[in-house]
Order: structure tokens, then sequence, then C-alpha cells
């Protein structure tokens, strides 16, 4: 079983080389040919990530399903997407630019605020990027780095990215399994591998990566956490209080961090990481997902469907009113409606949960 494959079980059960070209012989796979299909049981599909787009909510989870809602996840519109492939993270940084990123390498881009797609990067095309750069290094790095872009492109794209990072437009950050990074700087017409930056020697899996006004941060398998304070030249290692996988990160606006994963385990930071507290989440099932709501309360929801709540910046958490939605619902994600509901997104689809009263 490959590292990543219980995360994704558990939630999914179910110089720059420009995009397009691809490692010489490389086949392409089906899904990364074959559009989403178009049906109604896609409001019913395992959805693995929501986020807001302006007003509008946007979905996305199994075999390239994308759903987005006008009226607050109440109901919900099928997008065009042109690959199959299952999409695990998406992010906005207006109402209309958004990116997914899923299986088999693929990076998505949306300009109409997720009604369409179009593909920026797969994993045939990361492979080629990583070639190209490691023939372009010199000393004794080129070795190693020619030897693991060989090995990316032998393998076929067969990893995942699992997140994702835009601080605007133009500049972000992919990040996935075995170490996988890719940046750009023009908002995916180009893209560089960008794995050499980061302390990770073992190439443990990025599960997370978040930002501040003045730091970037990674998580992922084995206690693994990094930190940039360089605009993204380098991630050095951070002391880990947990030696388990962190699945996700939340950077609360108060300058608060908070590094959450399993077994219902949660970190809390008020120093850029440099000491952690732990938090008492009052659960035992992993935390799969989270997020900051308009009045900075922050929400964690578990694979066991619990709903945390915290008013005071991560340092402590609540379940929300009701508990685990019924009936227990396995979530991913959620977001925060227009109206101010809860929507989270699951292996069962999507659903509105009640308006969080803030936490005291």
């Amino acid at each position: 079983m490959n590292r990543y494959q219980p995360l994704a079980l558990a939630l999914a059960m179910c110089s720059m080389l420009a995009p397009g070209a691809r490692a010489e012989g490389a086949a392409v796979p089906v899904a990364l040919k074959q559009p989403a299909l178009v049906t109604p049981k896609a409001l019913n599909a395992a959805m693995l990530a929501v986020a807001a787009a302006g007003p509008r909510l946007v979905a996305a989870g199994e075999r390239g399903t994308i759903l987005y809602s006008d009226d607050a996840g109440v109901s919900w519109r099928q997008a065009s997407v042109p690959v199959s492939v299952s999409l695990t993270a998406l992010q906005f940084v207006d109402a209309r630019q958004g990116w997914a990123v899923g299986h088999q390498g693929v990076v998505l881009h949306s300009a109409d605020g997720g009604a369409t797609w179009s593909k920026q990067l797969d994993g045939i095309e990361a492979a080629a990027l990583a070639l190209r750069a490691a023939a372009e290094l010199t000393g004794p790095e080129q070795a190693q780095a020619q030897a693991e872009a060989r090995h990316l492109a032998d393998d076929g794209p067969d990893k995942p990215f699992l997140d994702l990072y835009f601080d605007s437009a133009r500049s972000g950050y992919v990040i996935g399994a075995y170490n996988l990074l890719f940046k750009t700087v023009d908002g995916g017409a180009s893209w560089q591998p960008w794995n050499r930056h980061v302390a990770n020697p073992k190439g443990l899996h990025l599960y997370s990566m978040r930002g501040t006004g003045t730091a970037l941060y990674l998580a992922g398998e084995q206690g693994l956490l990094l930190r940039s304070t360089d605009q993204g030249q380098s991630f050095t290692a951070l002391a880990s209080p947990y030696k388990g996988s962190y699945f996700g990160l939340l950077a609360a606006r108060g300058g608060a961090l908070l590094a959450f994963g399993l077994r219902g385990n949660a970190f809390w930071s008020g120093d850029q990481g440099a000491s952690w507290s732990k938090v008492d989440t009052g659960i035992q099932t992993s935390l799969a997902g989270g997020a900051e709501l308009a009045d900075g309360t922050l929400v964690l929801v578990s694979q066991g469907g619990d709903v945390l709540l915290s008013g005071d910046q991560g340092r402590t958490f609540a379940a929300q009113a009701g508990g685990a939605l019924p009936p227990a619902l396995p979530l991913a994600a959620v977001a925060q409606a227009r109206d101010g509901a809860l929507v989270v997104a699951g292996l069962r689809g999507l659903r509105r949960a009640a308006t969080p009263a803030a936490p005291r």
C-alpha cells in the first residue's frame, strides 16, 4: 500500500517547461483525457473539498466532480471539468480565480468562479518538468535530482497532489505525495519543481500548506512540520510535538497556527511554530479539515462527523450543539456560506449544517 493511501482511502473511499510538454513516450491515462461525467448522481458523490468563491460555494470530489452553488449550498450545479480523476483540494483567491488539485498530479484552473475548468498540469507534465530542472543543475546534487526525476517519470502519474496554497492570482504552490511541490508565479501558465527547497530528506508526504503575512508552513506525515520565512525560498524543519500525521493547518488572522490530524490530535502555536501546546479536542477520530469563519471562529471537522468550534484562536474547542451530524457523516472539509451557515463536504456528499453559535 502506498503511504498516502490511508488518507486517500479514509477520505475518498470511494528554466520552466510550458504546460503540454510531456515526458517522452509517456502514456496518458484515460482519466486525464476523459471529462468528468455530467450526471444527476454527481450531487451524491463523495466530496473532499469545499471553498467560497466570493458569494458562491464550490466543492470538488471523486471522479472529477465539481459542484457550485449560488444559494448558500441549498442547491448545486455541476461544473464542466476536463478530467475524471478524484480531486482533493481547491482554493479561490477571489470570486472568479480558483484552482483545484487531485490524483494523477492534476492541477485545474477556473476563471469564472468554478463553472468551467481547464487543466494546467498533470503527473506526466510534472515529471517532464522535474527532468528538465534536474538537467539544468550542476554539482553533486544533479545526480540525485536526475535519479528522482527519472523515477517520477518511470512511475507514471500515480502520485496525487493533496493541497495547494495561493497568496494571489499569480503566485501559488501545489503539494502532494512523496514531497511533491511545484510553484507558479504566473497563475499556473507555467510551473517550477520546488521540492529541492524543502528540508524533507525522507520524501515524506506533504498534506497541507498555509501562509501568514510573514511565513509559509507545510505539514505532512510522521509529524512533519516545516516553515519558510524567506517567501518560500527555503523550508526548514520545525520541532514537532507529535509523531503522527498532520492532515491540515489553519493560520488564523490573529497570527495563531493550528496543526491537526490523526486520532483527534491538534496542536496550537502563537509564535510561528517555535513552540506548540496540545489542544484537547475531546475526540479520537482523525481531523480532516478546517476553516476560519467570518467572525474569527475556527472550525474543525472529523472523519467521525464531528464539528468542533473555537472562539479563542484555536486554544480550545467545543463540539457544535448537537454533536456529530446525524447520521455520523465522515467529513473532509468545511466552508461558510454567505448566510453564515456551515457547509460540510464528506463521503456522502454535501450538507448544510446549522449556523454556528459563537463559542464562549
